[in-house]
């Protein structure tokens, strides 16, 4: 076979030293993903936490028992063994299965409370970044008012209202969990609005809300993506804080907290009654932080 040398002017161009090759630009996410394979951590923790994610999904199939099963011969206070991996508690019931079933609990309540959050914050912050005068001194200031309110004291008031379930949590930590994000919304915004491209789409007549949800926000996503993936674990160890206290959801709900709460009091007769769901929520939200990490420096603009 024949190969045939290119010549012309765009050859020798191409083949001077010292010249500039361009080569096929990389789409945004492909690049992000390039980045966020380097960080070895936080693709142990999204490892974990697709693992957690397809516990919650397939506990059914996991799980040897159900949540509330007592399986035969009664064993109470068990320690881990062949036929229980992480022990029986205090009625019988198989941990490892609450566990598992447990995962259900906590990613709802996580997921589900950090959206809300993220709907309030972005809202507000968005609103008083952009508009700014007498709606950014509104905004704050009704931020400054649920930051002097305890979330415990709130939690137990809607608990109150609502009755102690997961329900009542997520609006607890959904109506608490957006202080931070508004105002990170908000300065990012106040950067942003006066950039050329925002001020050429007012030049060409576009709507404020266009130039919000179509320019502006979409420039904004880098830091809401990472707090917003932060947020869940936080709202996770929140949930087990909550149930805990005794305020979340009650059994025979499998929370995590409730269990760690159940199982204080054996600590030194039966240490996995407290070790094992303690565990399940320490790693859960360490892969979080350590995702939101990753995603941090892979979004970021100066590690490119």
């Amino acid at each position: 076979m024949t190969v045939i040398e290119p010549t012309g002017p765009s050859a020798a161009t191409s083949a001077e030293p010292g010249v500039l090759q361009l080569g096929e630009a990389k789409p945004l996410r492909t690049e992000v993903w390039r980045r966020f394979r380097k960080n070895k951590l936080a693709v142990a923790g999204l490892i974990f936490l697709m693992l957690v994610i397809l516990a919650a999904i397939f506990a059914d199939l996991i799980a040897p028992y159900g949540f509330t099963d007592r399986p035969l011969p009664r064993t109470y206070r068990a320690g881990p063994s062949g036929a229980h991996w992480f022990g029986t508690d205090a009625i019988g019931r198989d941990l490892f299965s609450r566990i598992v079933y447990g995962a259900r609990v906590s990613l709802k309540v996580g997921i589900l409370a950090t959206s809300l959050s993220l709907t309030i914050g972005i809202l507000l912050g968005a609103v008083a970044g952009y508009f700014g005068g007498w709606l950014d001194t509104l905004a704050m200031r009704l931020t400054d008012v649920f930051l002097a309110i305890p979330y415990i004291i709130l939690a137990v008031a809607i608990a109150t209202l609502f009755g102690r379930s997961e329900n009542s949590i997520i609006i607890v930590l959904g109506l608490t969990g957006w202080l931070a994000i508004v105002r990170i919304v908000r300065a990012t915004f106040l950067s942003l609005k006066q950039l050329e491209y925002v001020e050429a789409a007012r030049a060409l007549g576009f709507g404020r809300w266009r130039i919000i949800t179509r320019h502006v926000l979409p420039n904004a996503l880098q830091p809401i993506i990472v707090y917003g993936t932060i947020s869940v674990g936080t709202a996770i160890l929140a949930e087990a804080a909550l149930s805990f206290l005794g305020v979340g959801p009650q059994d025979p709900t499998p929370a995590w907290g409730l269990m760690v709460a159940q199982g204080k009091g054996d600590l030194v007769s039966a240490s996995h009654l407290l070790f094992f769901p303690g565990a399940a929520i320490f790693l859960t939200v360490l892969a979080f932080v350590l995702v939101g990490d990753g995603l941090r420096d892979a979004l970021d603009p100066k590690m490119r």
